[in-house]
């Protein structure tokens, strides 16, 4: 059973990343498709002007882009679609108003994740913690050597989340595709700067379970559409969606714990995140099902789903979740993984 979710305060905590533990050179390469030189030049003057700016600075430009993306209507069609089949028994008034806030979400985690140097405030670490016994519990795990599975969202700033946990003594590895252009290249470079590793889709499972022996963490998104070739179909708000299997499949290989993270934005300008830990999320018993790695995807995608509904404005609606349709026959999780889920 997954602890459960509660709100304390955490001790203090230094402002800087924590020293000894780095991903090995092999895991410290950006593989890609970097910018040309001319928007290489470009964009470093963007960099430069985003590290300057103040953190209220950047929030005020985050809400500009995100007004003037909502107005002119990018991908606004593909969020209202996405809140009316998942969200049907909001209003069109609150579905448009969530819309609005994962526009703002989107554009802050832009501006925040760009800048050079400390792209937290001061006080990043006093916003507290939901779910302390999970954390602990995350915590406890490391301490015995090995490392954790960790499953975020689109929600929120996942990148700041993921310099977080590195800064609170857990090293991980960010699972990542070969990246393309300068906005990308950036990211990757901050990455490796706030001392993740990062680990590419080929071999990506074998790449986990040696770095869950080193003691790394291995972090990763579980919300993103697959081809159906390459899925497995879970429940998420009410309907199947394509979904990795690769947690499921390195929980299963290594043996370890699996724990959602999940980053909340208090109100206010300035990079503060509460962090809310559920888990352990346990993979089911030997027998109870006939596809034990659905069940464990679902049980996982269950708690996203959780942590989405109480803030909804905070998660990416403009991704096509459920573009990917399952093929004919699926079978199903067992209701009981979703149990308190709200229901339709």
């Amino acid at each position: 059973m997954s602890a459960p979710l509660s709100s304390h305060p955490l001790p203090s905590q230094t402002n800087t990343p924590p020293e000894g533990k780095t991903p090995p050179e092999h895991l410290r390469r950006i593989i890609g498709s970097p910018p040309g030189p001319v928007v290489a030049f470009l964009t470093r003057g963007v960099w430069a002007l985003l590290t300057w700016l103040s953190p209220a600075a950047r929030d005020a430009l985050a809400r500009f882009v995100a007004s003037l993306a909502y107005t002119l209507g990018i991908r606004r069609k593909v969020a209202l679609d996405n809140l009316a089949r998942a969200l049907p028994e909001k209003s069109e008034a609150e579905r448009r108003d969530i819309a609005r806030g994962a526009y703002l979400t989107m554009a802050r985690v832009v501006v925040e994740s760009l800048p050079s140097g400390d792209r937290m405030t001061p006080d990043w670490d006093q916003q507290g913690i939901v779910g302390e016994e999970a954390f602990a519990a995350l915590k406890a795990h490391v301490a015995t050597g090995k490392g954790a599975l960790l499953v975020t969202a689109h929600f929120g700033n996942w990148e700041l989340v993921g310099q977080m946990l590195i800064r609170w003594g857990i090293p991980l590895n960010a699972l990542v595709r070969p990246l393309k252009g300068a906005l990308n290249t950036r990211i990757a470079v901050n990455r490796l700067g706030a001392g993740a590793g990062l680990i590419y889709p080929k071999g990506a499972i074998q790449e986990i379970t040696d770095a869950v022996n080193r003691g790394e963490s291995a972090y990763m998104l579980l919300d993103q559409a697959l081809p159906a070739k390459s899925a497995v179909f879970v429940p998420f708000f009410g309907q199947l969606a394509s979904t990795t299997p690769a947690m499921a499949v390195a929980a299963e290989r290594t043996g370890v714990p699996v724990f959602v993270v999940m980053g909340v934005r208090p109100p206010g300008p300035g990079a503060r995140y509460k962090l809310e830990v559920e888990g352990p999320i346990l993979p089911p018993k030997p027998g109870e099902c006939a596809d034990p790695i659905t069940e464990h995807t679902a049980r996982v995608t269950a708690a996203l789903e959780r942590a989405i509904r109480r803030h909804p404005e905070q998660w990416l609606w403009l991704h096509r979740r459920w573009k990917v349709q399952p093929p004919a026959v699926v079978t199903a999780p067992s209701p009981a993984l979703t149990e308190g889920t709200p229901q339709k």
